[in-house]
């Protein structure tokens, strides 16, 4: 049975950072694209960034480029959302997701929530003063 859990998420002040983590059973996150998504109440669930399974190609939202790092330690099976210079619109309840067919690319960051088969329960981020 494959699981995926998030972990990481707090509570933190503007400008501050996070670092999320995204942990495996039953599945090898290195044979799949991850891709790391955002939701808050009343909207719907957003792309924030993934890397693929092979060459660790990422791919951002225009929202979060240059601050959210996405990587992947395969020793670990672990996939990490590295979050810096956050800001008050990042909160939201961050989840992993994976799928083997996914390629990540800005087109999966923006439209690809549908094409993931696994996810993750989700991690709240709230960042405020």
């Amino acid at each position: 049975q494959v699981q995926l859990a998030e972990s990481g998420g707090g509570s933190v002040q503007p400008g501050g950072s996070l670092r999320l983590s995204c942990a495996a059973s039953g599945f090898t996150l290195g044979d799949a694209a991850i891709g790391w998504f955002r939701q808050v109440p009343g909207k719907e669930r957003e792309g924030v960034g993934c890397i693929s399974a092979v060459g660790g190609i990422t791919a951002y939202a225009d929202s979060v480029k240059g601050r959210f790092t996405v990587s992947r330690d395969n020793a670990k099976n672990m996939v990490y959302l590295q979050m810096d210079s956050l800001r008050p619109d990042d909160t939201a309840v961050y989840y992993c997701a994976a799928d083997q067919r996914v390629i990540c690319i800005p087109s999966t960051v923006k439209f690809g929530v549908g094409q993931y088969d696994y996810w993750g329960q989700g991690t709240q981020v709230t960042v405020s003063s």
